[in-house]
This record gives structure tokens, sequence and C-alpha cells, in this order.
């Protein structure tokens, strides 16, 4: 990517030898002006807010019919993010959500949701350690805790309820 300017740059969530979240990420730290827009076929919640709250401003489904996705991708000059339209409604309807799961969070500690806000950003238990000046094994005991309080099992649970709660911003 250096030494190459684009204004938009098209990013796919699962890349063979990497994240896309990881791409969109250094890209929107080393060049903000430029538009990222996720196409994937990864439609999950998880993937949606992952990629957004890392700076995508746009997520379109690959199995969109062509002439959405052209149209899509046209709204951006118009200023207007790039969004298939069922990822737009679950977006509305994750944000209808949101107040409510702020509440859900209210019982956890403040280091729970230090430890929680990292892991949505896609942390491993070592670099929540490192980050938070904790032991891994602190870190496993916050997260069985943070598990058992928000009724969860998994890191993309975690990283979709970080996200909701509003802990996945840096």
């Amino acid at each position: 990517m250096k030494g190459h300017k684009f204004d938009i740059a098209i990013v796919d969530l699962g890349l063979p030898d990497g994240s896309g979240i990881d791409i969109i990420s250094a890209l929107s730290a080393s060049r903000p002006e430029t538009t990222i827009v996720v196409a994937t076929v990864m439609g999950d919640d998880a993937s949606v807010i992952a990629a957004l709250s890392q700076g995508a401003q746009g997520y379109l489904l690959k199995d969109s019919p062509i002439d959405v996705f052209v149209r899509q991708l046209n709204l951006i000059e118009q200023g207007l993010p790039a969004l298939s339209p069922s990822i737009a409604r679950r977006i509305v309807e994750h944000f209808r959500k949101t107040a409510i799961i702020h509440d859900e969070g209210s019982d956890l500690t403040p280091r729970e949701r230090d430890v929680l806000g990292l892991i949505g950003r896609g942390l491993r238990n070592a670099d929540t350690a490192n980050a938070l000046g904790l032991s891994e094994s602190t870190v496993a005991s916050h997260i069985k805790s943070i598990y058992a309080k928000l009724g969860i099992s998994s890191r993309a649970e975690a990283a979709l309820q970080a996200a909701r709660m509003g802990l996945t911003q840096s």
C-alpha cells in the first residue's frame, strides 16, 4: 500500500493470508482520507460491527445483485455509506437494542469493561494482559466472569456485546 494513492479500498474480510479487519484498521490509521468498503460473504453481526468499528464506511455482501452492489458503491460519491440493504436493516436493529444492552453490562466492573473492550477490538488474552498490565490468568478470569455476567459463551459474542456497549472505540 505504501507509495500508492487511492480514494477507495474494497476489502474482503476472509483473506487467505490474514484478516480483512487488520487491513481496515491499518488503512484507517494510515490513510484516513481513503473510503473503506467491505465486500464479503460474511454477514454476521460480529463481522459487520468489527469492520465498521475499525473504520469501514461501507459493508456490501457479495451475494447482492450486481445492480444493487454498483448502486451502493455509487452512493459514496454523494457522501453516503455503501451498505447492503440487509446490513442497513441490521444496523438499525442493533441501535434499537443498544440501550437495553448498556443496562445488561452495568454489573461489569471497570476492569471487566476494559478487558471486554480490548477483546472486542480483537486482542488476544496475551495482548490484553500486556495492554492492561495484568497476567494472562487474570485476563482469563475476567473473561470467564464477563461471559457469566453477560450470558455469552464465545469471543465473537463478546466482541458483539463490546461493540453494542460502546467499548470498542479507541
